[in-house]
Formats: structure tokens, C-alpha cells, sequence
């Protein structure tokens, strides 16, 4: 199928029509209001450093919805001992230049978390729309994620750890936030054996287009989310 060209207009194709392989658009910018739309229409950039900047909305879609997350007794465990202290909000550079160091599984070469891509969400985190959990041991980072939140979605992008079970305490912590606030889903992109064992389903990119249609109409959370140390 063509591929459909983006122009200076932060406006994108219906993401229905999309290729085989999720594909929706090439070339635009990663401009913070073209992101926001992108976000708001199911569409995300992902690309390796050299290329034109790829935005694609995958078919079937990996969602998780906060209630459904699995709560394993093992890490109830290792989030009730203490061990692991938790933020929001207070190291995004420092959280997203870490996830920058973790390939994704389907991405061959450089990471996709290029410095234009860091630039680009470090002005989101700027304007109160990307978060990110920090979860220290003995007060060194040593796990987090960050994502954006638009309407009743989170928009989970990426997470990391040095320290075995810290990713699954900021997941943990996010979607005790996530529930608190009302949030409809956390939308985890592609299908992953980790996220499915949290509770993480995939549905059809129709459906996701749907519930987020409606979610995305939810007053946004903007604004730091940061309520010191827990």
C-alpha cells in the first residue's frame, strides 16, 4: 500500500487503513502537538536512529487495563518489605535516558529512543503530559518507566531495570495511581510474554481505537504527578 506522507499540519491518515505490519505515516516532526495528536489517534513514533520518523498503530494492540493487572503474591512480597522506595515525576531525564539503554525485542541496532526522541518528550514532561515512576534501592535509581497521559489513557512508552522485580514496583505503583485517578487503560503497544503475565491483553486495533475514543475525551492529568517518596 502507499505510504502516506505527513505534512507540516500536525494531521494523520485514519489509522484503520494502516499496513500490514502497523505502519501509518513517514516524515513530520516530533513536534509536542503532533506527538499529543498521534497519541490522541492511537498512532506512536518509533524508528532507529538514521531513519525518516515512522509512526505506526499495530493490529492486534496490547493493552492493560489497571483493574486486570495481576498483583503475583511473590511481588505483594517484595512491595510490602519495603525494600524499594518509589517517586513520580522526580528523575524523568535520568529515567528515559536509562530505558534508552534496554533494546526492545523486535528492534535490531541502534536503540529507538534517539536523542531527537528524548528531546521531544523531555518538552511533555516539561508541559505536565509525560510522567515517569522512579524506584530506588538504597536510595540509587535502579528501575522506573515513563509514558504520557491524555484524557483516561496512559500511553506506557518504555521501562527499565538494574535490580530484579524494580520495572514490576513502578508498574505496581503506576497503576495504583492509574486506578486512584480513574484512568480507562495503559496502552503497552506491542504483545510482550512480561506485560501478558501482568495481566496485559491484546485486542483488535478496531477496539482499541474505540475505547480510546472515548477515554481520550476524560480530563487529562497534567501537571507534576510528584508526592514525594513512598
Amino acid at each position: 500500500m502507499p505510504i502516506y506522507k505527513l505534512p507540516v499540519e500536525h494531521i494523520f491518515p485514519n489509522p484503520n487503513f494502516a499496513g500490514p505490519d502497523g505502519l501509518v505515516a513517514i516524515g513530520g516532526d516530533l513536534n509536542p502537538l503532533r506527538i499529543i495528536e498521534a497519541y490522541s489517534q492511537g498512532i506512536f513514533p518509533w524508528y532507529n536512529k538514521g531513519e525518516p520518523i515512522l509512526w505506526w498503530s499495530p493490529n492486534p494492540r496490547m493493552v492493560l487495563f489497571p483493574t486486570n493487572f495481576r498483583r503475583h503474591k511473590s511481588l505483594k512480597k517484595v512491595v510490602d518489605s519495603g525494600i524499594f522506595k518509589v517517586s513520580f515525576d522526580r528523575l524523568f531525564s535520568e529515567v528515559i535516558s536509562s530505558c534508552a539503554t534496554v533494546s526492545r525485542d523486535d528492534m535490531v541496532g541502534d536503540t529507538w529512543i534517539t536523542d531527537e526522541m528524548k528531546h521531544a518528550y523531555l518538552q511533555l514532561h516539561s508541559m505536565g503530559i509525560a510522567h515517569s515512576v522512579e524506584v530506588y534501592y538504597m536510595d540509587k535509581l535502579v528501575g522506573g518507566l515513563y509514558g504520557l497521559s491524555i484524557g483516561g489513557c496512559f500511553f506506557g512508552e518504555s521501562m527499565f531495570h538494574h535490580k530484579t522485580d524494580a520495572s514490576k514496583v513502578a508498574l505496581w505503583h503506576l497503576v495504583d495511581r492509574l486506578i486512584e485517578n480513574n484512568f480507562d487503560i495503559i496502552d503497552v503497544q506491542q504483545e510482550t510474554s512480561h506485560l501478558k503475565s501482568l495481566g496485559a491483553t491484546s485486542i483488535y486495533r478496531k477496539e482499541f481505537l474505540h475505547l480510546l475514543s472515548i477515554s481520550i475525551k476524560k480530563e487529562s492529568s497534567i501537571g507534576s504527578w510528584d508526592v514525594g517518596v513512598i
